[in-house]
């Protein structure tokens, strides 16, 4: 339980909290990680003598103010979510490409009229979109642990122009894939009745609004 003495404490870890922006999960790690170095100080300056009011006020001055303390707490969130985004872009990348063409195979309609030229180039264009989603995600992982490792600036601009460039893929393989899906159901009604089409729209649908929130979540952060 939390003693009086902590009060400068949790004032300090209440205005980091008002001024962060991101995931309630990876804030709440942060805050908790803050709490407890916190904690640590003040009870080590109690060890050497000072009082608890002393120990605290102390350890709350050496830690930072907020203005001091909230630029780098803000990028790590940012760099949290990117990882997030990344993570979930490359899964639903792979299972969308691997399991795209399963959805059509042994299908009544696969050996019917050729579908239009136009159609074809956009289904052949998905695995493209998924591997230029897939580039972008490794590189929006590999920016973000290199700009960690070295505490680099620049290549947390350049991770953080690999989410946007990220987004950006997402928000177009989005709209390629329901323009695809709608073709399809228009060429061939059957497809609506197809179980292996129905599993996938289901799972694309439970893959893009996974997509979707980690997108929102790291434009919160890395905006």
């Amino acid at each position: 339980m939390r003693g009086d003495e902590d009060v400068l404490v949790e004032q300090r870890l209440g205005e980091l909290a008002g001024g962060l922006r991101g995931p309630t999960r990876l804030k709440a790690d942060l805050l908790t990680e803050a709490r407890h170095a916190l904690l640590d100080a003040v009870e080590a300056y109690r060890e050497v003598g000072l009082s608890p009011a002393e120990a605290e006020r102390r350890a709350v001055a050496e830690f930072g103010s907020p203005g001091q303390l909230l630029p780098g707490y803000q990028a790590e969130l940012a760099a949290g979510a990117l990882r997030g985004l990344a993570l979930r872009a490359l899964a639903v990348a792979v299972v969308l490409t691997a399991g795209g063409d399963l959805t059509w195979r042994g299908s009544s309609w696969s050996d019917g009229p050729r579908p239009p030229e136009a159609y074809l180039l956009l289904s052949a264009s998905m695995n493209a979109i998924w591997a230029l989603i897939a580039g972008l995600a490794l590189a929006g992982l590999l920016l973000g642990f290199l700009a960690a490792r070295y505490g680099s600036s620049r290549l947390a601009r350049l991770a953080r122009l690999a989410g946007f460039g990220l987004s950006g893929g997402l928000a177009g393989g989005l709209l390629a894939g329901i323009a695809l899906f709608g073709w399809s159901v228009s060429l061939w009604e059957a497809a609506l009745t197809w179980p292996p089409m129905i599993i996938g729209a289901v799972l694309a649908g439970a893959g893009w609004f996974a997509l979707a929130r980690a997108a929102r979540h790291w434009l919160l952060t890395g905006c």
